[in-house]
């Protein structure tokens, strides 16, 4: 069997507990090295619309320590992983109810168009809530890879996947066309959908979350740049990463909202403060 998923966290984590149970040898994991809830889709299927995003994506990586070209490379080993899947291996592609994921998903989908593989969809988000919030705690899982192998194990085997019809197939395969029809950069999940929104849709967020650590302070003061990217990431209900919110805090301080002490090489050589 073919897994397939969309994070380095989750995907070791399925690692260590397909080895825990001694299934590693069989079970082949392929996972991307990239966040689709940001970046442009557009005609993502064609080299214009890759080269696009590796040009957007550029400008959101503070490449320190030289990834980025990994990064690419990556990507299209990839993608030439899944295209050169044997069509008799069923596929097993996990996700979960962020926009990162089920973009993502159909993604893969629309690369696997016209393989006649079986392909089984597992929705960690729904598993995990059937599985494990008994009782008064409630947990809500927002991307795959907050889940531990021994609970990631116990979804693949008592889950309830979804097999995916022709019909099913056809109906992700218009939700991506009209993601990749669409200019704007940032998707979050809304009420079971995918839904594009301008890729400022954080920035007063982030600047909610600097007021409230200014209140903190006893004189209005810098904040280091990722204690800030830290209280917006835990209090955030998307899935965007923590590139894309330093990657937004550097274009509020281009756009004269934050004043910056240090160098913007990378999150952790800088402080700001509002002006």
């Amino acid at each position: 069997m073919i897994h397939i998923l969309f994070g380095q966290s989750s995907a070791g984590s399925l690692r260590a507990a397909f080895r825990k149970k001694g299934i590693d040898k069989k079970e082949q994991i392929i996972s991307f090295w990239d966040m689709f809830s940001i970046g442009p889709v557009l005609r993502l299927h064609e080299e214009t619309g890759l080269e696009a995003r590796f040009d957007w994506m550029k400008d959101v990586m503070n490449d320190e320590f030289g990834e980025f070209q990994e990064y690419i490379q990556s990507f299209q080993k990839t993608i030439d992983r899944i295209l050169s899947i044997p069509e008799e291996l069923l596929i097993f592609i996990w996700t979960a109810d962020n926009a990162h994921e089920q973009t993502g998903l159909r993604f893969v989908l629309d690369i696997l168009k016209g393989k006649n593989n079986d392909i089984t969809v597992i929705n960690t988000t729904k598993s995990y809530g059937e599985l494990f919030n008994a009782g008064r705690r409630q947990y809500t899982v927002l991307h795959s890879g907050e889940i531990n192998p021994d609970k990631l194990q116990i979804i693949y085997d008592q889950g309830e996947g979804r097999v995916l019809t022709d019909h099913d197939k056809e109906d992700y395969g218009d939700e991506w066309n009209f993601l990749t029809e669409n200019r704007e950069t940032l998707r979050i999940w809304r009420n079971g959908r995918i839904v594009s929104v301008p890729e400022d849709y954080y920035d007063p967020f982030i600047i909610q979350k600097a007021k409230k650590l200014h209140r903190r302070q006893e004189t209005k003061d810098f904040m280091k740049s990722a204690r800030l990217i830290g209280e917006v990431l835990g209090h955030l209900d998307q899935y965007v990463g923590d590139a894309f919110l330093e990657y937004r805090l550097r274009k509020l301080i281009e756009k004269g909202v934050f004043d910056v002490e240090g160098s913007l090489i990378a999150m952790r050589y800088y402080s700001v403060k509002l002006r």
